[in-house]
């Protein structure tokens, strides 16, 4: 998608389409926007649990790496079959997402701080919880990637491209178990993730 030059704007689960192994199609583009068309863009984009921090500070000058914030969020999902950043409100999304990756350096993202002061918003303090600790079922490999499409910065989120060049990917392929459930095995052919269970990625999650 990102690589045919669009960005989709509200990736979640239920616009993930397992339709069979080694294929899950993306739907729902209504929102989706030409990377190179020029901002501002609207503020108000993508299902709150899986909306990016600019996007949640009203930026309008975003571009594809919301959708990767998303896919992360969407990737812990499966894994612990609940949504990572449940929040109730957009503030309470970033209070959410503080308590979760830590608060923001503003020598890291020196453009998240001058959006919060626009709202008259002080980020609230916390130090990062490891996503080991919240995601104790997920190889080190996919440890990594979440982390790194996790990033406040959204200069410092991997590209779609590069995302496939992570070793998460050398080490593991997926397959599928039917019904559209997608389900992630080691090359030895354990489980990666040591689900007992499956759960369709479309399955409908979110608000």
């Amino acid at each position: 998608m990102h690589k045919h030059g669009y960005f989709h704007r509200d990736m979640k689960p239920e616009n993930l389409l397992c339709m069979g192994p080694d294929l899950v199609k993306i739907a729902d583009f209504g929102l989706a926007r030409e990377i190179r068309s020029r901002p501002p863009y609207t503020d108000y984009v993508s299902t709150r649990w899986y909306r990016a921090p600019e996007v949640l500070l009203r930026s309008t000058m975003y571009s594809a790496p919301i959708d990767i914030w998303a896919v992360g969020c969407i990737m812990a999902e499966l894994y612990t079959f609940r949504p990572l950043f449940p929040g109730n409100s957009e503030i309470d999304e970033i209070f959410k997402i503080c308590s979760v990756i830590g608060t923001p350096d503003k020598r890291d993202w020196g453009e998240g701080f001058k959006l919060a002061a626009a709202m008259n918003f002080k980020f609230p303090q916390f130090s990062p919880t490891p996503l080991t600790t919240l995601i104790p079922n997920a190889s080190p490999e996919a440890i990594a990637l979440m982390t790194d499409m996790l990033r406040w910065n959204p200069a410092r989120r991997p590209t779609a491209q590069g995302s496939l060049r992570y070793p998460y990917f050398q080490q593991h392929h997926h397959q599928d178990a039917g019904n559209g459930t997608l389900v992630q095995r080691r090359d030895d052919s354990h489980h990666a993730n040591g689900h007992r269970g499956h759960r369709s990625i479309s399955e409908p999650r979110g608000k």
